[in-house]
């Protein structure tokens, strides 16, 4: 039976519930419209599928384009990560705050082209490089929201990729990137140079896969976050002192990541990005991105410095999930939109604040495990045994 010959969600659902002898009024109880998502967010869609929403903080973020105090919504399953986030966030604010940069690198899109040997493949090569402008503007007629910053090339044997990165403004952008490029294949690159494009997508772009080549150039956002915990704050709120939790992310996050062979070298940053990335409608694949995180410590007089480094973070602040009712209410718990920031600016606050909340779980897992605490607060907050 094919679901698309049926007219609505609740024709869908009641077949599945005649079908499969269930029953699906849950995930029939939703608030945005049929419209609002279908043929847009989803296909065939039969309801929604509903993830619980809990709220950490706030935490005071000293940041260029996030400045102040914020709470953080995070829609996850996970017994303890909002209470855990909540912790680090109480103990970043009552110290120096998180200082938070950001860098927009763009999103990638990396066909790959096929060419006769090594000899036409350098020829294909400086031809994108000498039409950059032309490609350019092909690239950009498709939005006026997008601009192509610049075309990276790789060849090996007779396969020649071409990663362009695009500023895609306040969206994550991949389908502009995408359509973007292929207008280019198609309307210029192809009859021009006479080589074939055999995928638009060729692994290079990297998408939705964790990858040295996006740990090393970056890709989406660049995020930097750091705070100095007072040694009093780290005792009364965190239950533990500088010395153990600067000596248990040495072993753990450092030591142990190198053992492992970890892209990054972090605790639980994909749980944070995945919160986040729930609550205000990111593309879910991204998650893999966004763990590949470096977390560093050390001592600074009696106090302890924790910092955060996100080289692979895609995010949006309009387009796809983002326009969503419950996700457009979590960003607007961020303050977005921002009457105060101009278009491809709300964007770097989100990239900012997701900093932040990283680093408040970073901090306050580490403390849990420098304390011994980690298995008893996961039997009260993750079991219900409070």
């Amino acid at each position: 039976m094919n679901l698309r010959n049926f007219k609505n969600a609740q024709a869908r659902r009641i077949f599945l519930e005649k079908d499969l002898k269930i029953n699906l009024s849950n995930i029939g109880n939703f608030s945005f419209s049929e419209d609002e998502v279908a043929n847009h967010n989803i296909e065939n869609p039969i309801g929604a599928g509903q993830i619980p929403l809990g709220v950490a903080g706030p935490i005071r973020i000293k940041g260029q384009y996030a400045s102040g105090e914020f709470y953080l919504p995070l829609a996850t399953t996970e017994g303890a990560l909002v209470a855990s986030v909540s912790r680090g966030a109480k103990a970043i604010t009552l110290s120096s705050g998180a200082t938070t940069r950001i860098e927009n690198v763009g999103a990638t899109r990396a066909p790959v082209f096929a060419v006769s040997g090594i000899k036409e493949g350098q020829e294909f090569i400086f031809w994108i490089e000498k039409n950059f402008s032309s490609i350019k503007k092909i690239c950009e007629s498709t939005s006026k929201h997008l601009r192509l910053l610049e075309i990276k090339s790789w060849m090996v044997g007779k396969n020649v990729w071409l990663r362009f990165c695009f500023d895609t403004k306040d969206a994550m952008g991949m389908n502009m990137a995408t359509m973007a490029v292929d207008k280019a294949v198609r309307e210029l690159i192809r009859p021009k140079t006479k080589v074939e494009c055999i995928a638009l997508s060729g692994n290079l772009c990297v998408d939705k896969k964790p990858s040295f080549l996006n740990f090393i150039l970056g890709r989406g956002k660049k995020v930097w976050a750091e705070s100095l915990i007072k040694r009093k704050t780290a005792v009364e709120i965190l239950k533990t002192t500088p010395e153990k939790l600067d000596e248990a992310a040495k072993s753990k996050i450092l030591y142990g990541s190198i053992l492992a062979g970890s892209l990054g070298a972090n605790q639980q940053a994909a749980n944070v990005v995945a919160g986040i990335f729930a609550a205000t409608g990111q593309d879910l694949g991204h998650i893999v991105e966004g763990s590949m995180v470096v977390t560093t410590t050390e001592i600074v007089s009696e106090d302890f410095y924790i910092s955060v480094y996100l080289p692979d973070l895609m995010i949006g602040t309009a387009g796809g999930g983002t326009g969503l009712p419950s996700q457009k209410e979590s960003l607007a718990i961020l303050g977005i939109p921002d009457g105060k920031l101009s278009e491809g600016k709300q964007v770097l606050k989100l990239g900012e604040i997701i900093g932040a909340a990283v680093l408040s779980g970073e901090l306050s897992l580490l403390a849990a495990l420098a304390s011994g605490d980690l298995a008893k607060a996961h039997e009260r907050l993750g079991r219900g045994k409070i």
